[in-house]
C-alpha cells in the first residue's frame, strides 16, 4: 500500500519539472528572438536639419543721425500791400510765376499825388524866389548899417526874415520828398524774389492800407526751409556734433510715403529752448530747391546726420528676435548648430541693426536671418540658399572674366 500512494506522488513531480522545463525553454527562445529581431531593426534617424537663410555679422563705419518728421516752409514768405488808398490800374504778374526782386507787380493811380507833388514843388519855388530878395535886402542892410544909414534893429530884423524864409524853403523840400515817397507807393515792386501765389484783387478795384488780405504772396522756395522736431535728449548730441564739427551739420529730407530722398542740406538753427508741453526741441534746415522737389506745407522725414562715426557691428534687422529677456539672435556654431545669443541693440538704421561691444558676438559670426520661428537651442541648420550664393558668384566672375 505505501508503494503505490508513493507512485503518483513522483509522478506529479515529474510533470511539474516538465512544465517548468518548457516555460524556461519557451521563455529563453521568445527572448532570442526578440534580441534578433531588435538586431535587424535600423537605428533611430537623427531629425532633420532646418533650412533657414543665413547672413554673417559685419564690421563697418556706420554714420549716426537722428530722425524726426518736418514741415517744409518758405525761406521767406511776404504777403505784398498797398501802402496807399487808391484804385489799382494794372497787375505786372501772373498767378504761380516766379518773379524777380524788384519787378513790378501792380500799379496804383498816381494822378492825385503827382498833383501833391507839383504843388509842393511850385511852393518851394516861391519861398526860394523869396528868400533870394530877402538875402539882397540883407546885403543891403549890412553896407547901411557900417554907414549909420541904418538901424541895428532894422538889420537883426532882416537877419531873422532871412532865417525864416531859408526854414519855408527847407519845410518845402521835405514836403517835397515826402510826396515822392508817397507818389513811388503808387508802383509796387516785388520785395523778394520767389513764386508768386493767387492774385487776392483785381484791376479796378479800391484797395487801402489796412486791408489784411494784401495783393499776392510771395513766397521763397529756393532755397527752402524745413521746420522739424527731435526729443530733447537729442539735445546734448546736436551741440557736441556742432562742437566738433567745422561745418554746418548735414540734414536730408525724405518722402513720407516712398522713403525717396528729396533733398540734402544743412542745419541752421537749433532752438534756444525746450517746447515742455511735449518735450522736442525746433530745428529748421536750409536746401536748395531748383527742382522743387519741397514745397511749402510739405510733410517729409528728416534725417539729421551727426558727426560720430565709428566702426561698430552690424545685422540685418530682420535677424533680431525679441522676447521677455530683451532682444537676442540664432547664432551657428562650427558644427551647424543654432544657439540662442542676447545682443544689445544701439539702433536700428536703413534696416540694419547697429549693436553694442558687447552683444556677445563677432565679426564674420553666422547668424539665421529667416526662419528662426522653425528653430530651437541645439537644433542643426542648413542655409537654403546657398546655391544661390554660389551662381550670383559665378555670374560675377563670368562678367569680371569677359570684361
Amino acid at each position: 500500500m505505501t508503494t503505490s500512494s508513493q507512485a503518483p506522488k513522483r509522478s506529479s513531480i515529474a510533470v511539474a519539472v516538465a512544465t517548468a522545463l518548457i516555460l524556461a525553454g519557451g521563455a529563453a527562445g521568445w527572448l532570442h528572438m526578440q534580441r534578433a529581431s531588435a538586431a535587424d531593426q535600423p537605428q533611430a534617424k537623427a531629425a532633420p536639419p532646418v533650412a533657414v537663410t543665413l547672413a554673417r555679422v559685419q564690421e563697418r563705419d556706420v554714420p549716426q543721425y537722428l530722425a524726426g518728421v518736418g514741415t517744409v516752409t518758405a525761406n521767406a514768405s511776404v504777403t505784398v500791400k498797398t501802402r496807399i488808398d487808391g484804385q489799382l490800374d494794372m497787375v505786372g504778374f501772373k498767378e504761380g510765376e516766379e518773379v524777380k526782386k524788384g519787378q513790378l507787380l501792380a500799379q496804383i493811380d498816381p494822378r492825385a499825388l503827382q498833383a501833391q507833388l507839383a504843388q509842393v514843388e511850385a511852393q518851394r519855388a516861391k519861398d526860394a524866389a523869396t528868400l533870394l530878395n530877402a538875402r539882397l535886402d540883407l546885403q543891403r542892410y549890412t553896407t547901411l548899417r557900417g554907414q549909420d544909414a541904418a538901424t541895428q534893429q532894422q538889420l537883426d530884423t532882416q537877419k531873422a526874415l532871412v532865417a525864416q524864409l531859408e526854414a519855408a524853403v527847407k519845410t518845402d523840400e521835405a514836403q517835397i520828398a515826402y510826396a515822392k515817397v508817397q507818389l513811388s507807393y503808387t508802383t509796387i515792386t516785388a520785395p523778394i524774389s520767389g513764386r508768386v501765389g493767387v492774385r487776392l484783387v483785381d484791376p479796378g478795384n479800391i484797395v487801402h492800407a489796412t486791408d489784411a488780405s494784401g495783393l499776392v504772396v510771395i513766397n521763397q522756395i529756393d532755397p527752402i526751409t524745413l521746420l522739424f522736431t527731435l526729443p530733447e535728449e537729442s539735445v546734448t548730441a546736436i551741440n557736441r556734433a556742432q562742437r566738433d564739427s567745422q561745418h554746418a551739420l548735414t540734414v536730408t529730407a525724405y518722402a513720407r510715403d516712398s522713403q525717396e530722398a528729396l533733398a540734402t542740406g544743412k542745419l541752421v538753427l537749433l532752438d534756444n529752448q525746450i517746447n515742455t508741453t511735449n518735450g522736442t526741441v525746433q530745428l529748421k534746415a536750409r536746401f536748395e530747391n531748383a527742382q522743387h522737389k519741397l514745397w511749402p506745407g510739405q510733410y517729409v522725414n528728416a534725417r539729421l546726420q551727426l558727426n560720430s562715426h565709428g566702426n561698430a557691428l552690424t545685422l540685418p534687422a530682420a535677424a533680431i528676435q525679441r522676447n521677455q529677456q530683451g532682444t537676442y539672435v540664432y547664432a551657428v556654431d562650427a558644427q551647424d548648430q543654432a544657439f540662442m545669443q542676447p545682443v544689445k541693440v544701439d539702433r536700428i538704421q536703413d534696416g540694419i541693426a547697429v549693436l553694442s561691444a558687447d552683444s556677445g558676438v563677432a565679426a564674420d559670426q553666422r547668424v539665421v536671418l529667416d526662419g528662426q520661428y522653425k528653430l530651437k537651442p541645439g537644433s542643426r541648420i542648413v542655409d537654403s540658399k546657398p546655391a544661390a550664393k554660389a551662381a550670383g558668384s559665378t555670374t560675377a566672375d563670368a562678367k569680371g572674366n569677359t570684361k
